[in-house]
């Protein structure tokens, strides 16, 4: 079966990490990917472990882009290409004349991507581009284990509960008594936000293209990518204490959920049930009730901030229980009772799950160098068109000849194209959002984003959820209607916006849809162009009979495992910097995109599904293992959690920590002359790249020691001055971001707001430019029902029949009697 972007033809030119992740996954949606190297090839190669799964199933070509006649060839390339993706720093493209400008000259159809470090024209783009960096400039080291107050944090002022000790052992990342601050993390979130953000705008770019016939620029950066990756984190409530807003989930203070067992191995419950654990751990042997439901437990901890109190209270007491059993006991106990627990397994272990593989979201890969290995598979399913995962690495040049003599000898024939005119990518597409806590929404969320009209089927209760942080982060630029499912009368009304819509997306239990005949077999008799979206919390075989979150699937996938620095003997944890929920939106948005596009040209709908645990593959997808389940070698974050090697980690300095990336000898040699010590050049131990990439001790406590001696700020200016790439870890980025004169808000980067209850909004805005079709963050955050009798009115309910429905509880409008219409006072 032919890929939905069969046909499609994309040039390759980026490195690293977003480009090639991005290009991947169209590649395995049926397009053509060439990868485009220079003359000395791509030093990645050697570096990044990922590319031999990034760059599977792609041929290779080479062009010397500084040759004129060279770059002439490279043009008759672009004249039959569809996408053109490139990294280069802001301004080299023009240099070589692989510019939007003057490649659309070339191809008026081309669609061009850029990612850069930190976008053009903003206060930091001559900055590194290096993952590391871009999350000390940001602060996102800091947000990795959240910050004392949570959302009280970015408002400054008093804290909530500030006098009160709370249980040292539970703090996430290495123990209490070795450090506080900033947490390195084992992957790569800057570059893996601007990797959804790429393939999002890429596949809307291609929509718009079918459209109006016109090609166009599409941007991201690592620094969106950053912000997408702490969406909850760099939130901001102008009264945080407003109701139900501020939540525990993100303050330092609180543990995550993990626990470690009888056979040292850990587990992830969330959220913790105090009455399932104790209940069932009261004797000898596991005894799991399945009635032991979350919500009859009188316990149950919610996400309001007096919550960390109660979490805190039980927590050496759910310690204590989760020793007495193994792992494997506790996640088979959790499976009888319907509760959200799973095993933190490495992503080897995830990558050798036998689940995994029947699924497709793992694969099997030859590769030349490492024989038969387990990589990241297929990440979401359009049931017309199956995702194929590609088999080959090329080497260096490959396919030169054959590039060049296809290039030479192609015509382009006229693109079967419509002329209509869009101001944004989705205009005029209706999606119904059923979705339930985060990664439904959230993808209903980018839509909305990017054009459509996204309408939220509320329940008829929901004004307590909608109050929090959390759900505003998912649910922004939507109408609500609020509508009790359980009654006939209210399926009724769904069924009759569906009628009208184009989308519908859910993450709720499958079988929960189809006993209300709101399940895609149900409706596409009627309605044969109805694109159908289904989020999972698993693969397949696990999502019906267990409960599946953000965290459990981070847990599955090995997320949890390399961030918590478990190859070093850390402790596992579950970021707050995390791309599941939402990154499970990305790819549910990229498939909902795709089968739009697929819509233009035959008219048919179909459904398509994801899951929160095929994100978080992808999240780890510079990890492969072998055919045996055994480990390819590949660097260990230490313990610290501090970094992975001398060269690449954050230092302690007189007054804060300094982040430094080193990737050249010549970035050594400065830096022994920078610290007096020229000799170490000639160092046995330290005299090339490869041998201080190794996490060398003797190396890492020389520097250490060093770094102690002067301030950060000091530290920056003269690494800086040495052309040694550093950034300082920026502790207070996340309230310096929402100053009035931020460019992140004129850029859009940032989206504000006017809140009935915490005054203004402030949240991470579009990740993504578009040079034709804009993206934007329409409104602020739904207010549950707002729009209930405005939705019913085009519906064709009179006033007396609204009425009646208001009356019989089956609609309401929370808005008039949950948000007072004035603004409270601080």
């Amino acid at each position: 079966m032919a890929g939905v972007l069969d046909k499609i033809k994309i040039l390759d030119l980026s490195r690293g990490i977003a480009g090639p992740m991005a290009t991947m996954v169209l590649s395995e949606s049926g397009a053509e990917v060439i990868k485009i190297e220079g003359p000395a090839g791509d030093p990645n190669r050697d570096t990044q472990l990922g590319y031999h799964v990034w760059q599977r199933g792609k041929r290779c070509a080479c062009y010397d882009l500084k040759d004129s006649a060279e770059l002439d060839l490279f043009y008759q390339l672009v004249r039959s290409a569809d996408i053109l993706v490139e990294s280069y720093s802001p301004g080299v493209a023009k240099k070589l004349g692989v510019d939007f400008e003057s490649l659309q000259r070339i191809n008026p159809a081309l669609i061009v991507c850029s990612i850069t470090g930190y976008g053009r024209d903003t206060p930091y783009s001559d900055r590194p581009a290096v993952d590391a960096l871009v999350s000390a400039k940001l602060g996102l080291h800091y947000e990795q284990r959240g910050r004392v107050g949570a959302q009280y944090h970015v408002k400054g002022g008093e804290v909530p509960f500030a006098d009160i000790h709370f249980t040292s052992d539970s703090v996430v990342g290495p123990r209490h008594e070795d450090r506080d601050g900033p947490l390195f993390t084992g992957t790569y979130w800057p570059s893996l936000g601007a990797a959804y953000a790429a393939m999002t705008s890429i596949n809307a770019a291609l929509l718009v293209r079918q459209k109006t016939g016109l090609g166009q620029w599409v941007e991201t950066s690592l620094m969106q990518g950053a912000l997408t990756a702490g969406t909850l984190a760099y939130s901001y409530g102008e009264f945080p204490h407003a109701p139900h807003f501020s939540t525990w989930i993100n303050d330092s203070r609180s543990p995550r959920g993990n626990f470690e067992c009888a056979d040292g191995r850990w587990i992830i419950n969330w959220v913790p049930n105090p009455r399932f654990v104790l209940g069932a751990s009261r004797g000898n042997t596991l005894n799991p009730a399945p009635d032991m439901s979350s919500r009859d437990d009188p316990d149950r901890i919610m996400p309001a901030m007096d919550d960390m109190l109660v979490l805190d209270h039980y927590y050496p007491q759910l310690t204590e229980a989760f020793k007495k059993f193994t792992a494997d006991e506790w996640v088979a106990a959790g499976e009888v009772a319907g509760q959200c627990i799973q095993k933190i397994r490495t992503p080897e272990e995830a990558l050798s799950d036998e689940l995994f593989l029947q699924d497709g979201c793992v694969a099997k890969v030859d590769d030349p160098k490492y024989g038969t290995t387990h990589q990241v598979g297929s990440l979401y399913s359009l049931e017309n068109h199956k995702a194929h995962v590609k088999q080959g690495y090329a080497v260096s040049g490959e396919h030169t000849d054959e590039v060049r003599q296809e290039a030479a000898g192609h015509i382009r024939t006229t693109d079967q194209f419509g002329n209509a005119l869009l101001k944004q990518p989705l205009e005029g597409v209706i999606v119904i959002d059923l979705g339930l806590a985060i990664a439904g929404p959230f993808g209903a969320q980018l839509l909305s984003d990017l054009g459509a009209r996204v309408i939220k089927v509320n329940a008829t209760y929901d004004w307590y959820w909608h109050s929090n942080a959390i759900a505003m982060s998912a649910n922004r630029g939507k109408d609500s209607i609020a509508i009790n499912m359980r009654d006939p009368q209210g399926v009724e009304i769904i069924k009759q916006l569906i009628s009208k819509a184009d989308v519908v997306i859910h993450n709720m239990r499958y079988n929960a849809v189809e006993s209300k005949g709101l399940d895609y077999a149900s409706l596409r008799e009627s309605h044969p162009e109805l694109i159908y979206c289904h989020t999972r919390g698993f693969e397949k075989s696990r999502r019906e009979k267990l409960p599946g979150n953000d965290q459990t699937g981070s847990a599955l996938a090995g997320v949890q495992w390399e961030d918590g620095a478990c190859g070093d003997g850390g402790r596992p944890y579950w970021s707050l910097t995390t791309l599941g929920d939402t990154g499970n939106g990305y790819l549910a948005a990229n498939a909902i995109i795709q089968a739009l596009l697929e819509r233009e040209k035959t008219g048919k709908g179909q459904f398509v599904d994801t899951s929160i645990v095929n994100a978080h593959l992808f999240n780890t997808s510079h990890i492969l293992a072998k055919e045996d389940g055994g480990a390819v070698q590949r660097p260990y974050m230490s313990r610290d959690a501090l970094g992975f090697s001398a060269g690449y980690r954050l230092y302690k300095t007189l007054d804060d920590y300094i982040c430094i990336a080193l990737s050249e000898n010549q970035h050594w040699d400065k830096l022994f002359e920078l610290l007096g010590m020229p000799e170490l050049r000639c160092d046995e131990r330290f005299n090339s790249v490869p041998a201080r990439s190794d996490n060398d001790h003797a190396l890492t406590e020389l520097l250490m020691e060093h770094f102690q001696a002067h301030s950060a700020a000091e530290w920056f200016n003269r690494l800086d001055g040495a052309g040694i790439p550093c950034e300082v870890a920026n502790s207070k980025f996340s309230r310096d971001m929402w100053r009035s004169d931020s460019f992140l808000l004129d850029r859009n980067w940032l989206s504000s707001f006017p809140h009935p209850v915490v005054g203004t909004i402030g949240q991470v805005g579009v990740p993504y430019d578009f040079s034709a079709t804009p993206a934007l963050a329409k409104s602020g955050p739904l207010i549950v029902g707002k729009q209930t009798r405005a939705i019913l009115s085009e519906l064709g309910y009179d006033e007396a029949r609204q009425a009646k429905l208001f009356e019989q509880q089956i609609v309401a409008d929370e808005s008039s009697y949950r948000y007072p219409l004035e603004t409270p006072t601080s």
